[in-house]
Order: C-alpha cells, then sequence, then structure tokens
C-alpha cells in the first residue's frame, strides 16, 4: 500500500481537491505524460468531481492510465494545425490526450475569433476530453460565446434500429452571464451520459428503468446490463437525430473517426479517433461586451424570477448548479466511493506515487454518494440524474 493510505474497505472518504489534483498529476507524470500536461487532465477531472459530475472524475483516472500504457493514446501529445484558412483551422491531434488537444483548440479558437470575430476549429484524431463545459467555460471566460461538439464511441441504437452504433456526442454552449459569471449547458444526447452508467456500476447501484436496455432491447435497470447493450437517446426520436448530426459536425466535417469507428475512454487499447468542432464568437466583435453582460443578466433575471412551479424551490439558470456545487465540494472535500479509492490506490502502488490525505466522512453521516444511503442493507439504491448531462 502506498504511503498515507486508509483502508480502502472503509467508508466514503473526502479528498480535498488540490491534493486530488496532485495526485492525479503526479500519477500521470510517472506514467511519462509531461507535467502541463498531466496537472491539466488531473485538474479536468476533479473539476468534474467539485462540479457533482464523478461520473465524469477520478473514477476515469484509471482509465486514462491503461490507454497510455497500450499506447491507444499517446503521452505526450502534439496538436498539429494541418490547414489553415484563418478564420477556420484543422488541428491534428495526433491521438495525443483529449484534454490537451482541446486545451490547444480553445487557445486557437479565442485567438481567431478575436482577429476575424468568429472562429471554426475542426479537431481530428482526438481522444475523449472529461467535459465539455470544461472548455467552453474557458471561453467564455475571455469574452466568446462558445459551442463545442464532440463525438463519442456507440452507445445508442439509430431510431428504429436494435445495433449500438451512435454515440452520445455530446455538446456544450457557453456564454459570459456578466455579475451571473458564466451561463453554460453540456449535455449528451441520450436519457443519460454514459459515465453516470459506470458510476452507477462502481456504486453497486440500481438505474432509473428509463435510462438504457439491454441487449435485447428491454428496458433494464441494472447497469452492467445497460453497459453491454443500448443507452438510450433522450426525448426519443429527437435525441438520435441530434446525435447523428453532432457526428456529422465532429466526425465527418473534421475528417476524423465516426460512428461506430470511434473507440471511447472505456476501451484500453483501440485508438480513439474522436473528433471535435469549437466555433468560437468574439462578443466585442458584435457590439459591447458590457451591453451583452446587462442583457444577459436581464435574461437570468427575467428567468429566475418567474412563478415556482408546485414541485420546485427555485428555479436554476444553466451552470447555476455546478457553481454550487463547486463552491460546496471546495470547502468540505471530495466525496470519493469506495471503488474509487481502491481503484486509485492501486495506481499509487504500481507507481509508487502517496495518496492524497484523507478528511473522512461529515460527523454522523455517510458520505455523499455512499452505496448504502438511503436503502436496507445489502440493497442497491437508485441512480438519479439530478444534475444536467455531461459528456458520455
Amino acid at each position: 500500500m502506498a504511503p498515507n493510505a486508509p483502508s480502502v474497505e472503509s467508508s466514503h472518504c473526502r479528498v480535498h481537491a488540490p491534493a486530488l489534483t496532485g495526485f492525479g498529476a503526479a500519477v500521470l507524470h510517472a506514467e511519462g505524460v509531461p507535467p502541463a500536461d498531466a496537472s491539466l487532465l488531473a485538474d479536468s477531472l476533479v473539476t468534474a468531481e467539485l462540479w457533482g459530475h464523478a461520473s465524469h472524475g477520478m473514477l476515469r483516472l484509471p482509465w486514462y492510465v491503461a490507454r497510455l500504457r497500450s499506447g491507444a493514446t499517446e503521452r505526450v501529445t502534439t496538436p498539429q494545425v494541418v490547414r489553415d484558412q484563418g478564420a477556420v483551422v484543422v488541428l491534428d491531434g495526433h491521438h495525443g490526450i483529449g484534454q490537451v488537444v482541446t486545451a490547444r483548440a480553445v487557445e486557437l479558437g479565442v485567438e481567431r475569433a478575436r482577429r476575424h470575430g468568429i472562429s471554426g476549429v475542426a479537431v481530428r484524431n482526438s481522444g475523449h476530453f472529461g467535459t465539455a463545459a470544461y472548455f467552453t467555460r474557458q471561453a467564455a471566460e475571455a469574452g466568446c460565446v462558445a459551442l463545442l461538439a464532440t463525438n463519442a464511441s456507440p452507445a445508442m441504437a439509430p431510431w428504429g434500429g436494435r445495433t449500438k452504433s451512435i454515440g452520445t456526442n455530446p455538446w456544450s454552449v457557453a456564454a459570459p452571464a456578466g455579475r451571473h459569471g458564466v451561463v453554460v449547458m453540456d449535455l449528451a444526447n441520450t436519457a443519460v451520459a454514459r459515465g453516470k452508467v459506470y458510476l452507477a456500476a462502481e456504486r453497486g447501484e440500481a438505474i432509473p428503468a428509463d435510462w438504457a436496455a439491454a441487449a435485447d432491447g428491454t428496458p433494464t435497470t441494472d447497469p452492467a446490463a445497460a453497459i453491454e447493450g443500448l443507452i438510450l437517446p433522450m426525448a426519443g426520436p429527437k435525441g438520435y437525430v441530434i446525435a447523428f448530426m453532432m457526428d456529422v459536425l465532429a466526425g465527418v466535417l473534421t475528417g476524423s473517426a465516426f460512428g461506430d469507428a470511434v473507440a471511447g475512454p472505456y476501451d484500453p487499447d483501440r485508438r480513439s479517433g474522436a473528433g471535435h468542432l469549437l466555433i468560437t464568437i468574439d462578443v466585442a466583435a458584435l457590439g459591447e461586451p458590457s451591453a451583452f453582460a446587462a442583457r444577459v443578466e436581464q435574461l437570468v433575471d427575467q428567468t429566475q424570477g418567474g412563478p415556482l412551479a408546485a414541485w420546485a424551490d427555485e428555479i436554476l439558470v444553466p451552470g447555476q448548479l455546478e457553481d454550487r456545487s463547486r463552491e460546496r465540494l471546495a470547502a468540505d472535500g471530495i466525496p470519493l466511493a469506495p471503488a474509487t479509492w481502491a481503484a486509485l490506490a492501486a495506481l499509487a502502488d504500481e507507481t509508487g506515487t502517496p495518496l492524497p490525505p484523507t478528511t473522512g466522512s461529515p460527523a454522523g453521516s455517510p458520505a455523499t454518494g455512499s452505496p448504502t444511503t438511503g436503502s436496507p442493507a445489502g440493497s442497491p439504491t437508485t441512480a438519479s440524474p439530478t444534475t444536467p448531462e455531461v459528456a458520455p
């Protein structure tokens, strides 16, 4: 066991974000990833945890490490501009780390948008980049409106079919919002992000019956059967057609892999081939940024000022839930499920990296997400989609 490692059989532990980021970066650096890239990838995972999206957090670190070890993902990421038309750029990721490739795309997108008013960066031969909002928020904080689309490995069948051939193909839109910071949406085109099914499996939880189907097409509450079967589209055929067109943008148009040729982060051996399309608009090219901020503030205030539904305590705008979660978990520490902690302990042993110190569970109650919270002993809980969906 690595130094400072508590028992993996203990209840959920909490780790403060800086320590967890440092641990992730150290593991990745031990695997040959350059320090800056290792820090970026680790920060993207911990940020997802802070936002309340554990499905896109540290449970994925072992997946990324497995892909680095097999050579499916290059340890040293070398994104290259292979076509430059000024406002439109094609970036080849050469099968590097998706987060590093996409961070470069954001840099290019913002720079070209400031020069031309609007820019498009097409990314090919990339990899899974975690949450799309991690990147669109950066563009919004730089004074731009950004749309980022990506494709993903097959998760659902086309409407009317039964073969898994369409990815969740998520997308995110973010904009600066004056005193409200940033408004941002990030969603998969399925009933649930596939990562939430993996999270339920890791936690021993059942899933809602409207999330997925088994391989024979029957609804299932078993996350293992859902992983082998089909994730259902959101809003029926609407989710399917949106996912299809996002693959046209992110895969076909960019010259990257598309359809069933894309491999996910769950596959340790295949090149990902994921493609992305980033469209960035400089707010200042259309008018005074202060006027835009005031108009977004007005929209937010108008939206939140309406009467509440009988079931609601308040009205939230896109991104607000994640902002609140980040503030809370930055103070309290990030809860990690026993299975996640065990996987991180294994990485610590394999790389000689000390595990981060833990803070334990809140006094008198199990940590957030305990597999037995709210259920009789020995029975599974049911996962619930309480936050907006994010990339698969």
